[in-house]
């Protein structure tokens, strides 16, 4: 039974056939473990077959007992960032590739407990430090629409699991555009909640001030119904908002009309492709057409200044969180040294790779005496500026229209001596972080046979408005729905 599963639906398509008894949560995790051999894109650091056998199992008694959910049986990759309770989690780096939490991350305990099947750890740039995936202490992951380009990062591991019809959905982390950013690389949809919306609990940090979990899928009923479990208070995490959870799918039917849409000129200037600016025209053109409100004069006058203000502040961020591994309290240890003083170094220069290293240093020299107040300091003034402006624009706008990347996905190699130019990969997702606002990247076109990805930004804990407008967008068009090797 488990070799005739097909596994190129929705998850909300495999719950329908798992309640009608179709076939069981075993079988279908029996044929994804199956499928996961049959390719050899890199995405997977570590698959738990063990556990997710156990999962399905229990997941099965649940349907047969009728207290299933929407993701009850579901098989989910998560990023290889969030703790998984004895299975080894490495974050991408050598310096963790044996450690093994004592307790799972919050979100991954919520989906557990929502009966959904944890089948795999993706691969991910070294604590979520990159743009293309190919920073991984375990080897770069490859786009599975072309075997020579870059999925995006640092979610990549997560992006391809979805793209490649492995798991209809993933986990992935937001720190300064990683899961929009694959999203469109890869031709799926992928949602950046609003900073404090999602606990990050249990998450390996990078920019604590930045980053959220959320969810890869291919539709917004998936979407939706992982932000369902894993949006919410979380008294291990204080910065989660205490703010209600509300029906994510309840405006489903409420279409486009009316709806106030911003494109604002920021995202439109020079360096973006040609392809991408026809593609998310031609989106402008739809949603007009169906009667949302487009406001083309829109100003966001300092967005463009994020770039430089992210990489002040997230390396800033990760100078503090990082300075706790010196392999003496867990993971890769280099026993060599003359001191203590010595092994610490050597563990550090052995265990971190090229691109942590980089920003380390860079954050470390921002923060540094006599630099604090030119820098760090000068960086969150600009912060408050763009979250500002931001601010303003949602008093008149309901949603804002933009590319998710200046371009497709780009070749495995070409970027990667060159940070300043691997950097402005992200440059229309970096506002979002800065600004703490939620933001959705869905397929809208291809170029050259590659996804290319449109961008959808709210005002803050407004995913409902977000995820409204993607189902209606994708309910008039079918990019989401078209996979590799088509």
């Amino acid at each position: 039974m488990s070799e005739n599963i097909k596994l190129n639906v929705f998850a909300h398509q495999h719950s329908k056939l798992l309640n009608e008894r179709a076939y069981s949560s075993v079988e279908l995790v029996e044929a994804t473990l199956h499928n996961l051999k049959d390719h050899d894109l890199n995405a997977y650091i570590t698959v738990t077959n063990s556990l997710a056998l156990k999962q399905a199992e229990l997941a099965d008694e649940r349907i047969k007992s009728g207290t299933a959910g929407p993701l009850t049986g579901i098989p989910i990759a998560v990023k290889d960032l969030l703790s998984t309770v004895g299975n080894i989690t490495t974050a991408g780096s050598k310096i963790l590739e044996d450690y093994r939490p004592l307790f799972d991350c919050t979100v991954v305990e919520r989906l557990q407990d929502a009966g959904a099947v944890i089948i795999a750890k993706t691969n991910l740039d070294e604590f979520a430090m990159g743009s293309s995936n190919e920073h991984s202490a375990f080897g770069p992951v490859k786009n599975p629409w072309n075997h020579q380009k870059v999925p995006g990062g640092s979610s990549g591991g997560s992006a391809v699991a979805v793209a490649n019809r492995d798991v209809p959905i993933s986990l992935g982390t937001d720190t300064g555009g990683s899961i929009r950013q694959p999203a469109a690389f890869c031709g799926v949809t992928g949602l950046k909640p609003t900073y404090g919306r999602v606990s990050r609990y249990g998450v390996i940090a990078f920019g604590s001030s930045l980053e959220q979990v959320g969810p890869f899928g291919r539709d917004a009923t998936d979407i939706a119904n992982v932000m369902q479990i894993i949006a919410g208070v979380d008294v291990r995490d204080s910065t989660t908002a205490k703010i209600s959870v509300p029906d994510y799918q309840e405006d489903f039917g409420k279409g486009l009309a009316g709806l106030r849409v911003g494109v604002p000129a920021q995202f439109f200037q020079d360096g973006l492709d040609k392809d991408v600016r026809l593609a998310v025209e031609n989106v402008i053109e739809l949603f007009e057409h169906e009667g949302a409100i487009i406001d083309r004069s829109l100003q966001l006058p300092t967005s463009p200044a994020s770039l430089p203000v992210y990489y002040i502040i997230a390396p800033s961020e990760a100078s503090a969180n990082l300075a706790r591994y010196d392999g003496v309290k867990y993971g890769f240890s280099f026993l060599e040294g003359g001191s203590v003083d010595e092994e610490m170094s050597l563990t550090r220069s052995m265990g971190f790779g090229q691109e942590v290293k980089r920003r380390i240093m860079l954050g470390t020299y921002a923060l540094s005496s006599g630099y604090y107040d030119a820098y760090y300091l000068k960086a969150q003034k600009v912060r408050t500026l763009i979250r500002q402006e931001f601010a303003k624009a949602f008093e008149t706008h309901d949603l804002l229209l933009t590319p998710t990347t200046p371009t497709v996905a780009f070749g495995l190699g070409e970027k990667i001596d060159d940070p300043y130019n691997m950097y402005l990969n992200d440059l229309y997702t970096l506002p979002v972080n800065i600004s703490g606002n939620p933001a959705i990247s869905m397929p809208c076109g291809f170029s050259d046979e590659l996804p290319i990805g449109l961008q959808l930004i709210a005002k803050p804990f407004d995913e409902k408005t977000l995820l409204r407008a993607t189902y209606a967008y994708q309910s008039l068009t079918d990019w989401h729905m078209k996979k590799p090797h088509d």
